[in-house]
């Protein structure tokens, strides 16, 4: 059967459709503003699907992966101060009042950043195994460093800095424009992606 995924982009390229032999679906776009991160994170808080499932953050150091994370756990309802957990390597989060949750149900989300990871044996020593079991939302930066110990992945977002074409105007302090791609892996993925429509 062939999927295919009709979907908007915040700014840039529509959807690339998956082939018969793929179930993977792929969503590309470009953010040229922290405002289009933003919105991007926003459209995904309002996918129920959302509320249990494995993202991976793939890019660079500085590429925006934080940056999204902390959109998205605000867009998800999460209050406060969201700081990185490049030296805690787990930050737990708890959202009340998620639109995507039953009445009075926290959603609660870890957020992991494995950079710190030199042996992905680590991430089976840490106890990660029953965080990925339980319910709620993972975010997952710097996942190949985990290597084959990371669970099924629902969706793998990919930040790249976005190459601006010669002559193009470019503001040094406001070094925002990426190339993004979202990659569904599992029919949660595609849900995710849907809500980018």
């Amino acid at each position: 059967m062939k999927s295919e995924l009709h979907v908007k982009p915040i700014v840039g390229t529509g959807p690339v459709p998956a082939g018969p032999a793929s179930p993977a679906a792929t969503w590309h776009g470009r953010w040229t503003t922290e405002e289009d991160t933003q919105a991007f994170a926003r459209q995904l808080a309002t996918s129920p699907a959302i509320a249990h499932a494995t993202l991976t953050l793939r890019g660079d150091l500085g590429a925006g992966k934080t940056t999204l994370v902390r959109h998205l756990l605000h867009a998800l309802g999460v209050r406060g101060r969201i700081k990185s957990p490049t030296y805690a390597v787990v930050e737990p989060h708890s959202a009340i009042d998620c639109a995507v949750m039953p009445a009075g149900e926290p959603l609660h989300i870890w957020h992991f950043d494995f950079y710190r990871f030199n042996d992905p044996r680590e991430w089976e020593d840490a106890g990660f195994r029953e965080l990925f079991a339980s319910p709620g939302l993972k975010l997952v930066e710097w996942p190949e460093r985990a290597g084959d110990f990371l669970p099924v992945v629902d969706l793998r977002i990919d930040i790249e800095p976005d190459e601006m074409p010669p002559h193009t105007h470019i503001d040094l302090d406001q070094d925002t424009h990426r190339r993004v791609s979202a990659t569904a892996l599992t029919p949660t993925g595609h849900l995710l992606l849907e809500a980018l429509a």
